[in-house]
């Protein structure tokens, strides 16, 4: 469609507030005339965040689509260009969009920590789902150090997202209870279309994407697509701290009676990994500010000193070399199929993938606060000889140093999913659909945490050498340890669920659906036993005298489990523009592969609550939801930073409210609102009962306004957005304190033509100093007026340029 035909048709769509998404799930196509013209400067309907007209097809039993406002759970939907305006870091930043949830994105690219309305963890993402076209990228949503976004890049091939928050997400695909986050990729239609879209940015961000799709022949579509990027990334690393790219595909028949999508994906990324670094903190947290010589908006540790390190593993000299510039990357291949085919009075539909590929970690982790070079080696009992090592002479006592682990994690995963379904109306208004969930996958581990070099604690960090006065040898090329925690692990899991449910449309104002889910999980696995010893017997190298280290003798990890779940909504239409919905869940997650070499067995029940109300016309949408969940056999781990591997489980309750609104008072203009309020407590969780869920702020918003013109050689919207994130804590104790800040992120789009599209974007434009995290791996407060923390990226911006057709 060209461009001049396309505007006018969001502008219509707009009037009304009536936009139907025109493609759907593979075998529906849903479409809604307007039918009065739009005033000259509305904004269009595709960049409201709010819009409750949408379609959606995720936590639907037919994947056949519904509109927000008919929904009786919580559902927000963002098309690709909502989606840029948001100005995302990473797939997991993306989510900032959606209330409810928190994503702590300051690591990177990928390796992001997201919670979910109060449920609690100790990072990662146990209770987040990514799908691509319904089918989840890997069944289980967190394992140590990988957790779903990472698997995932977005691109134009992208058409929108959707993020389904409870409601009926314990019984469909792999029974998230939390938030199922579904993109949905663009298609082939009967006219060719595509794009062209070059990107350049801060911190030498240089990017393409491509995109092209049409028709091959009658009832055959195909698309094309992808990206490469590298950027020297906001924090300077000395080397790129993102470089690779993407190349997606799809092919699509339709008939009569059905239609099938097949499609590949291959990625190769490298990510660059960020950690917390040592802050100036007053106030317990109350004030932070840059540590001297390290820069809390673009400074790192990382740099050319340690970027390429050989690291001792085994006594018969066994080493393994890496890349610090790998970081938390992927080099995966996914393939899939979405299909629906109709059979009489029955719609079969079933969406599947493969997933292959590897997904390490390379990063440094901190630990301890700083302190002198003088105060670290007095804690030896004796005194030392420090230099440099690459180059450099003597180190000064007063330096400033820290120790910081190269921690090394291989992961080797695979995974195939089907979920099956087959749905027939059993009277007017009512359709049941029954359904099959299998998933089988696997993980092959090799880990070496620790590692810990000594670094002087500035920008791009440098290696320490150091022997002492009384000839013990406390450094190897800067390492003052090997690995303390090795691990060897090949697990495997298969689950399978079945599950009914029923979508009953009782009359025009009542809509009724419910379902039950049972499932089956079979975990094995092998771990190979290790031992702490002297690497080369001499007690007096004290860099490797107490190295982990995995044996050949193996224990097995073998456990089978049973869960029910079940859903209940209805959702009550007042009028024609407002509703209410009321929903109850009790949904269940099953433990992981980590958890059960942890031994931590037991199965985590949830169960949810909420109340909503939804209203929305051309001139306002709105979305109130109220929830409360209540959790038992909650599990928490983390490794400490003296090697200690702690573990501990508890209950928890949450409740708060999220609001999703727009009000266009006047032509262009829109004034949006996202936000969330959050009451999250520990219960019957050792001393820490009655403490604030870790990690989560009370409150959180996004306000955005924006103003759409139109122009005489075509369009333009500007927009910006500030948010509040509130005061959260890093630890179970509730002693590090994480204060609130707020950002500003701004941007304008602008449509030339038929076919030209320009973008400008800025993040953080304000370059507040925000943290996200605390150190975990090191219980207390703030040392000395010093924090360990990981704050958010400074100010960067991005232009783009697109031609499409």
């Amino acid at each position: 469609m060209h461009h001049a035909a396309f505007k006018q048709t969001r502008l219509m769509r707009y009037a009304l507030s009536a936009a139907i998404a025109a493609a759907l799930a593979p075998g529906y196509a849903l479409a809604q005339d307007a039918a009065a013209a739009a005033p000259q400067d509305a904004a269009p309907a595709e960049t409201s965040a709010t819009t409750l007209d949408a379609v959606v097809v995720s936590g639907t039993a037919r994947f056949k689509g519904l509109r927000k406002r008919d929904a009786s759970f919580s559902i927000t939907t963002a098309s690709l260009e909502q989606i840029q305006e948001a100005v995302p870091l990473s797939t997991a930043d993306a989510l900032k969009v959606v209330p409810g949830i928190w994503a702590e994105s300051a690591g990177g690219s990928t390796g992001a920590n997201i919670f979910v309305r109060g449920m609690p963890s100790e990072g990662d993402a146990p209770f987040v789902t990514v799908q691509m076209d319904g089918a989840p990228l890997f069944p289980p949503p967190t394992l140590s150090f990988l957790e779903n976004s990472t698997l995932f890049r977005m691109d134009d091939t992208i058409d929108r997202m959707e993020v389904l928050r409870g409601g009926p997400s314990p019984i469909f695909s792999n029974g998230q209870p939390g938030a199922t986050v579904n993109f949905i990729q663009k298609k082939g239609g009967e006219e060719p279309a595509g794009s062209v879209r070059v990107g350049v940015g801060s911190d030498s961000l240089r990017r393409v994407d491509l995109f092209n799709s049409g028709k091959l022949g009658e009832g055959w579509y195909y698309s094309v697509g992808g990206f490469y990027r590298t950027t020297d990334g906001v924090r300077d690393t000395q080397f790129p701290a993102d470089k690779g790219g993407q190349l997606s595909a799809t092919l699509t028949h339709s008939w009569d009676k059905g239609e099938i999508t097949v499609y590949a994906r291959h990625t190769d990324d490298k990510n660059a990994f960020f950690t917390p670094i040592p802050l100036l903190s007053r106030n317990n947290g109350g004030s932070l500010s840059s540590f001297p010589g390290l820069d809390a908006q673009t400074g790192t540790l990382l740099g050319n000193d340690f970027r390429h390190v050989t690291i001792p593993t085994g006594p018969n000299g066994q080493t393994i070399s890496r890349d610090l510039a790998d970081g938390r990357g992927i080099n995966l291949d996914v393939f899939g199929a979405s299909m629906d085919f109709y059979a009489g009075d029955w719609t079969i539909s079933d969406r599947v993938n493969f997933v292959s590929g590897s997904a390490p970690t390379n990063g440094l982790f901190t630990g301890a606060s700083p302190q002198t070079l003088g105060s670290f080696i007095a804690g030896f009992g004796s005194a030392g000889t420090a230099t440099y090592v690459n180059g450099g002479g003597a180190v000064d006592p007063n330096q400033q140093v820290l120790t910081a682990g190269f921690w090394v994690v291989d992961k080797e995963i695979e995974s195939f999913t089907n979920d099956l379904r087959f749905s027939k109306d059993l009277f007017e208004g009512n359709t049941l659909t029954a359904g099959v969930y299998f998933a089988k996958y696997s993980s092959k581990d090799t880990w070496y945490l620790g590692n810990n070099m000594l670094l002087t604690a500035q920008n791009n960090a440098r290696r320490i050498n150091l022997t002492l006065a009384d000839g013990r040898q406390v450094t190897r090329d800067g390492f003052t340890g090997t690995s303390f925690f090795s691990l060897r692990g090949d697990y495997d899991g298969q689950n399978t669920a079945v599950f009914l449910a029923d979508e009953w449309q009782i009359n025009d104002r009542l809509r009724l659906d419910s379902g039950i889910r049972y499932e089956w999980q079979q975990v094995d696995g092998t771990v190979h036993d290790t031992a702490t010893v002297d690497l080369d017997g001499n007690p007096n190298t004290l860099y490797d005298n107490a190295t982990s280290i995995s044996l050949p003798g193996t224990r097995r990890i073998n456990q089978d489990d049973k869960h029910f779940s079940w859903t209940l909504g209805l959702n009550y239409k007042l009028n024609e523009t407002s509703s209410v919905f009321a929903r109850a869940n009790s949904g269940y997650k099953l433990p992981t592969f980590d958890a059960l070499r942890d031994g931590n067995n037991k199965v985590q029940e949830i169960d949810q609550y909420e109340l909503g109300f939804k209203s929305g016309n051309s001139v306002y949408d709105l979305y109130l939801t109220a929830f409360y969940n209540s959790f038992t056999n909650s599990p928490f781990q983390a490794f400490l930073d003296d090697g200690t591997n702690f573990t501990t489980a508890g209950d928890s309750r949450a409740y708060g409210v999220e609001v999703e609104g727009a009000v266009r008072p006047i032509g262009g203009l829109e004034l949006a609102l996202t936000g969330v309020w959050l009451d999250a407590k520990y219960e019957n969780y050792r001393e820490f009962t009655g403490n604030q869920v870790m990690r989560q702020p009370k409150q959180q918003f996004r306000f955005t306004p924006s103003y759409f013109w139109t122009l005489p050689f075509g369009d333009l919207k500007i927009f910006a957005t500030y948010s509040r994130i509130g005061d959260r804590f890093a630890d179970l104790a509730n002693t590090q304190k994480l204060p609130s800040y707020e950002t500003v992120d701004v941007g304008a789009n602008m449509h030339v033509g038929d076919n030209w599209e320009f973008a400008l974007s800025g993040s953080n434009v304000t370059n507040e100093l925000g943290l996200t995290e605390g150190n975990v791996r090191v219980p207390g407060a703030a040392t000395g007026g010093v924090f360990m923390g990981r704050p958010i990226a400074g100010r960067s911006y991005l232009f783009s340029a697109a031609y499409k057709w």
